[in-house]
């Protein structure tokens, strides 16, 4: 079947999630640079999560790319994804109002590891709904990006317990491993176009 209600579909769904993280922040009633001041924490809660989002929506963008035609298990392992990153503004809000409290940075955490386990789980259905030959397979090879962003997220809630500002610090470093865009999957095709 065709892969393009699956691209519309995903894309509304990342606008609403992003939407409604926006929607959380709530300007302050006074109109001083005081009155901001507690909204740090809120601030960078989005803005980190804003960027997580943005690096889903164009890693997952690439990947279809490379997706000939989608079938039900794509579809379900899309939904998946879908899910847990739907989960993202509330453990942004929660972690953002707690001013990074060890718990709801953990829940940051598994939200972020769950999401990031669901994409590597929609990648390697696509690669078998393809075939191990695919130029889809060929551009992801080893994901050791996939696998050392999952390491990462398990480090980091572990150590959010006892050190929650150090787990913010992973989870930024991971944004950064992201935050240039893969380039594997339009090397590989531009490759196997020419």
């Amino acid at each position: 079947m065709s892969k393009g209600r699956l691209e519309a579909f995903s894309d509304g769904v990342l606008a609403i999630i992003i939407t409604i993280m926006v929607l959380d922040l709530r300007p302050p009633r006074d109109a001083t640079l005081d009155a901001l001041r507690p909204l740090v924490p809120v601030f960078l809660s989005y803005l980190l999560s804003f960027v997580f989002l943005g690096i889903y929506w164009n890693n997952h963008h690439h990947l279809l790319q490379a997706a000939r035609h989608v079938d039900g298990r794509v579809l379900w392992a899309n939904l998946h994804l879908l899910f847990w990153l739907s989960l993202t503004p509330f453990v942004t809000s929660w972690m953002g109002a707690t001013s990074f409290a060890p718990l709801p940075v953990a829940a940051y955490g598994a939200v972020m590891f769950l999401s990031g386990l669901a994409y590597y789980i929609l990648t390697w259905i696509l690669i078998a709904h393809h075939g191990k030959e695919s130029p889809l397979a060929t551009a992801v090879g080893k994901d050791q990006k996939g696998k050392l962003s999952l390491l990462i997220y398990a480090l980091a809630m572990a150590v959010s317990f006892a050190e929650p500002y150090v787990a913010c610090a992973l989870y930024v470093l991971v944004a950064m491993i992201w935050f240039v865009p893969d380039r594997r999957i339009e090397t590989t095709l531009a490759e196997k176009a020419s």
